[in-house]
């Protein structure tokens, strides 16, 4: 049960709950530790690694005793228990902040909108994947694409986690190549509340190789210029009804080997403590 109430028990801080879909270990959670320092109050985080992995954090990382047992669905439900989580991030292993923690509280928690990618793809990786079975519940008209990287604010996060009806629809009858990740809260959105999230994601990748997956970036891709050019310089976007620069907070796929780098470059470029 997801808590729900018009007022809260306690004055509070609004916080962010940071939450990583995981594979195994966070090999860039020391750029993680500088981006988080100072802020604690203002975010929680939740971390889902594959169930073969049994590893753990030291103790003076963030993620330390962090860890839960759950994957994506239930894992926004586990942080919606905190009354004081208002915003909601999904986040990957391979995820790098663009921006220092306050910019990207301020940023997030200051939206009228929630992130989530919802676009209707009318090639064979979007509507090809449609199964015709879904009909009548939902139609291909409903049917969109988007990446599995979003940020939701409370309203939009309670109503992704009670669904049950199109849930049980995508378990029974989206299969390769059909992917839940891709398509079920994408749909689910379009369908639900289109007015309440901005269609596109906060979660940078490289889609410029051809392939089915994102390009991946190593320590020599690690630069000022390079990591500029995704923060200001990529595309203008609209934020709260006015056109930016700034369209993305986060991004993805940087290999184990970039944190040397990442960590060289980020105080000064991201505005971090030392």
């Amino acid at each position: 049960m997801v808590p729900q109430m018009e007022g809260y028990p306690y004055e509070y801080m609004p916080k962010v709950a940071f939450m990583f879909l995981t594979k195994g270990p966070l090999p860039l959670a020391p750029l993680w530790d500088l981006f988080f320092k100072g802020h604690e109050g203002l975010y929680s985080i939740y971390v889902h690694a594959h169930p073969s992995y049994n590893d753990s954090w030291p103790q003076n990382s963030v993620f330390y005793s962090r860890r839960i047992p759950s994957q994506k669905k239930r894992l926004l439900a586990n942080a919606l228990l905190d009354f004081s989580n208002q915003k909601f991030v999904l986040l990957s292993e391979s995820c790098i902040p663009l921006f220092n923690f306050t910019t990207i509280y301020n940023y997030l928690t200051n939206s009228n909108v929630s992130y989530i990618a919802s676009f209707d793809d009318p090639r064979k990786p979007g509507r090809g994947r449609y199964n015709h079975k879904m009909w009548p519940n939902i139609t291909i008209q409903d049917w969109r694409k988007g990446s599995q990287w979003f940020e939701a604010d409370r309203e939009v996060a309670i109503r992704m986690v009670s669904d049950i009806k199109y849930y049980s629809i995508f378990e029974e009858h989206c299969h390769p190549p059909c992917y839940n990740d891709e398509h079920y809260f994408p749909t689910l959105a379009n369908k639900l509340f289109p007015d309440l999230i901005a269609k596109k994601g906060i979660t940078w990748v490289d889609w410029s190789h051809v392939g089915p997956h994102p390009g991946r970036f190593i320590s020599r891709d690690i630069t000022e210029e390079f990591l500029n050019k995704i923060r200001l310089e990529i595309s203008n976007c609209t934020y709260n009804g006015e056109v930016t620069s700034m369209c993305y907070l986060f991004a993805r796929k940087f290999v184990g080997d970039t944190l040397k780098p990442l960590l060289q470059i980020a105080p000064k470029l991201l505005g971090f403590d030392p």
